[in-house]
């Protein structure tokens, strides 16, 4: 039971565990900077993990990138903007919906209600049509069903 908690514990702490403390800046305010940076951007190894809680090596590299830029004076958005600039907007967890990045972000909710008026005027078609033997059978018909009953 207890090497269970052990490895639990350490599997649940392994992102908290992702910042090394070579990585720390030594001015606390510049470090929430990196760390609030950090969690916007991902991890280009792990997919869809910010930098922040991956323990990849080009996680660390971006790490310490994004702690450099903000040690030389950059703002906040200058330091997005060079590593856009080096990675492209896929590095950005949420990117912004303009350009081409808009049409993604309509394209869902789009083809989702086109498909739901679609489906609305298939089921309203259907509503009219008459099935086929809802009528009944025909005078002709029943007397073959009769014959082939036996009665």
């Amino acid at each position: 039971m207890k090497r269970l908690t052990l490895i639990l514990s350490l599997v649940l702490a392994a992102p908290a565990l992702a910042v090394e403390p070579s990585e720390v800046l030594d001015d606390p305010g510049l470090e929430a900077r990196a760390r609030e940076l950090s969690k916007g951007l991902r991890c280009l190894v792990c997919r869809n993990e910010s930098i922040d809680d991956s323990n990849a090596s080009l996680a660390k590299d971006l790490r310490m990138l994004v702690r450099e830029r903000i040690s030389a004076g950059d703002s906040d958005q200058d330091v997005l903007d060079y590593v856009v600039g080096r990675y492209g907007e896929f590095v950005l967890l949420k990117p912004p919906a303009t350009g081409s990045n808009l049409v993604l972000y309509v394209a869902g909710p789009a083809m989702l209600g086109l498909g739901m008026i679609v489906a609305a005027f298939y089921i309203r078609g259907r509503r009219g049509r008459e099935t086929p033997g809802a009528a009944g059978l025909s005078p002709e018909e029943e007397t073959r069903l009769k014959e082939i009953m036996g009665e």
